[in-house]
């Protein structure tokens, strides 16, 4: 069975960092592509980061230049840094990871709930 753990979340000043992990176990044949959406209260699960195996990224307009995304193949481990933090980062940070185990589907993280308020 696989799971996807995530760690990293919690209270932080406008203008802050942090980093968000999230690690992948159990049968794990290969992971395409990892990434972070987020679901802020009354809002849809959006887009943060993603990056492929190879390194390739993409990021949502409004976390160009503040998030970095990056990954460790042989850890099944992927990571978002977050630098200059505002308060309209605030939402629940959910893992996504394209993976193939013993079946190949999309599997989701528990959710991290990161918040941005002096």
């Amino acid at each position: 069975q696989v799971q996807l753990v995530e760690s990293g979340g919690g209270l932080v000043q406008p203008g802050g960092s942090l980093r968000l992990s999230c690690a992948a176990s159990g049968t794990i044949f290969s992971i395409d592509v990892m990434g972070w959406y987020r679901q802020a209260p009354g809002n849809e699960r959006e887009l943060v980061a993603v990056i492929t195996r190879g390194g390739t990224t993409n990021y949502a307009d409004s976390v160009k230049g503040r998030f970095t995304i990056s990954r460790d193949n042989a850890k099944n481990t992927v990571y978002l840094q977050m630098n200059n933090l505002k308060p309209e980062d605030t939402a629940v940070y959910y893992c996504n990871a394209d993976l193939r185990g013993i079946v190949h589907m999309q599997y989701w993280g528990q959710g991290t709930q990161v918040t941005v308020s002096s």
